[in-house]
């Protein structure tokens, strides 16, 4: 039942991600059009760059007051969160199960 539990973190992980691999480029094809100052702050190959990650997880774009923006990145940082504790709850359940005998 426990790893049954881990996979299903493993799928929810999974669809977090989708959501985040259609909001991001979403809200970084925003950024490049309507903010070119705060995109200059990702760099290059934003999407898989943890900085620009941290960049998302920290609300940074709320500067700029873009109601747009919000609405485009909030789901992004929302997926991204999911993704993160999604797996840390299933590594930890995994290790839960390596335990129980």
């Amino acid at each position: 039942m426990i790893l049954f539990l881990a996979l299903t973190f493993v799928g929810i992980a999974i669809s977090a991600f989708c959501a985040f691999a259609i909001f991001w480029p979403l809200a970084l094809v925003h950024l490049r059009d309507r903010h070119p100052a705060l995109r200059g702050e990702l760099g290059e190959a934003a999407f898989a760059n943890p900085s620009a990650w941290l960049w998302l997880l920290r609300q940074r774009y709320r500067v700029a007051t873009d109601r747009n923006l919000d609405g485009l990145a909030t789901p992004a940082r929302v997926s991204l969160l999911i993704v993160f504790a999604s797996l840390a709850c299933a590594g930890l359940l995994w290790l839960l199960s390596m335990m129980v005998p």
